[in-house]
């Protein structure tokens, strides 16, 4: 699969910071991640993720990988 294909990947993390009522900004300041890179994520514009980074994520909004993340093959990214 090259880069510019469909994936079906979902990125869910602005539903999760509105459920805990924090800003991109105060995530990236826990986190360690600027706010541009973690815009990219929530917008579904990154092409990988470091565990590390989605462990930190998780660890700060008290979620499982799988509330940030769902795959949908029938409706392409």
């Amino acid at each position: 699969m090259s880069e510019d294909e469909p994936h079906g990947i979902r990125i869910h993390l602005d539903r999760v910071l509105a459920e805990r009522g924090m800003t991109l900004t105060e995530l990236s300041s826990q986190v360690g991640i600027t706010v541009v890179n973690l815009s990219v994520l929530k917008n579904g514009r990154a092409k990988a993720v470091r565990f590390s980074t989605l462990s930190k994520i998780c660890e700060v909004l008290r979620c499982q990988p799988g509330d940030l993340i769902t795959h949908d093959p029938t409706d392409p990214a």
